[in-house]
Formats: C-alpha cells, structure tokens, sequence
C-alpha cells in the first residue's frame, strides 16, 4: 500500500475510493423489510428463548432453537432483536402474522376523527327556519363532531351586526346541553361565525351510535322470527 499513499496518483486513488459516491446506496424503490427474521434468517450465535407455551427456557444456542421449533412444527420468530441477547420465540408465524393484522384493522377501525360540521344562517331568518338549522346543529354535537356557526350579513343588516350576535347567543343557549362556546362569535368581514364544540367526546358518541344500531337490528331479528 507504501506506492498508493506515497504517491500523487496514489493519493487520489484512496481519495476516490473513500468518497460519498462510493459508499452503499439502496436501488431506487427498493423497501427494507419489516417482518420479523424467522428460523435460518436469524443469525445471532445465541437467544433468549421462550417456548411455544410462553415458559421462559433461557438463553440457548441458535442450533438447538432451531431444533426444538422443528420438534412441534413450528417457527422460531426473532421478537426483541435489540435485546441483548435477542429474544425469539417459537410460535406459528403464520398465525402471528394474521392476528398482527387484525390487531392492526380494529385499531382502524376505532380511529375516530373530528369533522368540523359548518351551519350558516342570516340574522332575520325565520323561526321555522331556525328550528330546523338547531336541530341539524344538535345532530352534529350528539354525532361528536365541532360545528362552525357563520351568520351571513347582506345589505342593511351589516350596520346591525348585533342582531347576528344575540342569535347567535341564542343557539347557544339552546344547544347548552350538548355543546360549549369554543370560540365565541367574532366578527369576520361581511360574516360573524361562532365554533361549538361537543359536550360528548367522538369515542363515546361513535360508541353510542354503533349501540343503538345492534339494538335496533336485534329488534328487527325478533319482528322477522
């Protein structure tokens, strides 16, 4: 090695060998995996092994894992590989792979989202009118979700937009049994908008709701029986 470090050419060779462009680089759309490594992928001298029916056996060497996963027909699944050493267990893969996917689609499932529900009314609407916006307003809040108020002024009404603001108290207060004033009625322009927010958190109204569906479908189970 004397001639390549002892020499300009020399330099520049190592130098080149050392650059970035050299370095390992992943292909384009290459993905690194995220399962588990089973049985002969497993490359670690020796475990922590625990036993298809959960006992702790202790740390052995891979070659004897491997043999007692092969004795009940099963696999050896790497499960803690950043233990030290790492912590495999003999179980059916495949079933563990199937119950980590369902784990994972109920978890989906129950992922709830708040949606911010948006209601707009003018300041002389009509009782009739405002009865039915209440009632869709109080839809949204036992439903768990944010409702946005937005009083649209036009013409005249813009140099009263108090008429607005007492309306909007008004729902307010119509609606206190299911909501709260998150943001309070503030003056945007030509509008003036008001958040509601529910009483009721989205889990429990979601819950509630999917309750109310079993009941009403076993009702109808015992009409048809």
């Amino acid at each position: 090695m004397n001639w390549l470090t002892n020499s300009p050419c020399g330099v520049f060779l190592v130098a080149l060998a050392t650059h970035k462009a050299f370095e390992p680089r992943l292909t384009k759309g290459a993905q690194i995996s995220t399962e588990p490594r089973i049985n002969d992928r497993i490359r670690t001298p020796q475990i922590r092994l625990i036993g298809h029916t959960g006992d702790q056996v202790g740390v052995v060497d891979i070659d004897t894992a491997l043999k007692m996963a092969d004795e009940v027909g099963l696999d050896l699944v790497e499960i803690a590989p950043d233990a030290n050493p790492p912590v495999c267990k003999i179980m059916d893969f495949g079933k563990y792979k199937y119950e980590i996917a369902q784990k994972a689609r109920e978890a989906r499932q129950n992922q709830t989202h708040i949606v911010v529900k948006e209601v707009r009314m003018r300041p002389k609407i009509e009782n009739h009118d405002y009865e039915t916006k209440r009632a869709h307003i109080e839809k949204f809040l036992k439903g768990g979700d944010k409702v946005k108020v937005t009083m649209q002024f036009r013409g005249r009404e813009q140099t009263r937009p108090e008429l607005g603001y007492k309306l909007l108290q008004r729902l307010a207060e119509d609606v206190a049994l299911f909501a709260f004033v998150e943001f309070a009625p503030k003056q945007e322009g030509r509008n003036m908008t008001m958040v509601l927010g529910p009483t009721k958190k989205k889990t429990e109204a979601v819950a509630e709701q999917r309750a109310a569906r079993k009941a009403k479908e076993l009702a109808a189970a015992k009409e048809e029986a």
